[in-house]
Formats: structure tokens, sequence, C-alpha cells
């Protein structure tokens, strides 16, 4: 699963690095970003743009909000054709910008927080779905969730899943909302390679939410 992640680089650089266009939009560093934190999201809805989304998809047909907080991810396995998400896989694919995230390793009764990133360090996007989701007052809130696969055998020894990294030559083709081939996309879901990737053990500071520093990611 992915339910902790980091982004902390700037706007600027988001838009940069994505080929968006310019937002306008400020959106502090997370150094340990949880599900209800607003993320910073790009989508093609016309023009490839920056928004900002809440993690945690409400569908447009839910009656409470909070039906969010236990869809921060989504299977690749069944994303395509389980019913809250399918839409969205058609239509709203997005990427959630990161620099890496967190998983917890099971050893005897403790659980030891681990920062997992990209070897070059450089930027890059989650797979994600966009619902935007109309209150009773008319109020629309942009929801997103997370897509995970299968651990890598980096991975694997800390946890079975892992959140899907779309490479960059793919990007385009996540977002582009012309694209309806399912097995196209759905071949865009697998794990990153493991050659590409590296981890190190951190503070158990990320173990709490309000914690949101840059101590969150040095060693352990």
């Amino acid at each position: 699963m992915c339910g902790r992640f980091v982004r902390y680089s700037s706007i600027h650089d988001i838009v940069k690095e994505f080929h968006a266009g310019e937002s306008g939009l400020d959106l502090s560093p997370g150094y340990n970003i949880a599900p209800t934190h607003e993320v910073a999201i790009v989508l093609n809805d016309g023009e490839q743009r920056l928004a900002l989304c809440k993690w945690g998809f409400v569908p447009s047909w839910a009656k409470d909000p909070a039906i969010g907080n236990k869809m921060i991810n989504a299977r690749a396995e069944s994303v395509a054709d389980k019913p809250s998400f399918r839409h969205a896989f058609m239509d709203k694919r997005v990427l959630v910008a990161a620099n890496g995230f967190y998983e917890w390793q099971k050893q005897g009764s403790s659980k030891i927080p681990a920062f997992i990133y990209l070897k070059n360090r450089t930027l890059f996007g989650f797979a994600g779905l966009l619902s935007v989701w109309t209150s009773p007052e008319g109020k629309q809130v942009c929801t997103c969730t997370i897509i995970t696969t299968h651990a890598n055998t980096l991975l694997e020894g800390i946890h079975e899943r892992m959140p899907v990294i779309i490479h960059k030559a793919d990007e385009d083709l996540w977002l582009d909302p012309s694209v309806r081939d399912k097995d196209k996309l759905i071949s865009l879901l697998s794990p990153y390679e493991s050659e590409e990737m590296d981890f190190y053990r951190v503070s158990t500071l990320v173990n709490s939410p309000s914690h949101n520093s840059p101590d969150c990611i040095k060693r352990g």
C-alpha cells in the first residue's frame, strides 16, 4: 500500500518537471504527507496543468466524504473494473507529485520505517485517479487516490505492495484523456525497476503525521 509519502520539490519545480501550465498555486513542502492532506497533482483536462487535491478518493455518488479515508489506494489488479474507480480510470487519470515514500518493515513486535526513493533523486509521479465530489451545500472538493501494485524485488522484504510510479516516457500517455485502451493503460501499472530505487531507515518521527520537517527523511 501507500499510506505516507514525501514531496519537497517546489511548485515551480513540479511545473517544470511535468511540463504543466504555470499554476500560481502555493503548497509548502510535505515531508510526511498522510491521507486527507492536500497534495499536488498533474492532470490533463484539455491542457496539462497542476492542481491541489485532497488525498482520499470520494466517489461522486458518496453521501459521506469520510469514505475517502478508506480509499487512499486503488489496486492495479482491479482498478479498471472496480465500480468505485473504473470511470476515473478511463477519464480522470492524474500524477501525484512525489520525491519518495515511506513503508514500515515488521521486526519482531516493532515496525521500522524506511524512506524509499529513486536513486537519481528526481521528482516523479505516482499513478493516481481523480474524483470531484460535490457536497450537499454545492461545494466541489477535489479528491484522489494512488494506485498500488505488488512490490519489486528490492522492496518485497519490507512490504508486499508498493505505489505505482509512472515512467517519464509514459507520463503523457497516462494523462491523455483520449487514451481509452484499457490493456495499454494497465500495462503501465507495473512495479518500478528495483535497480533504479533505494531505501534507508529513518526515525520513528514519521509515525505521527504531525511531524513535518526534513528530519523525517534523515537516516535513522
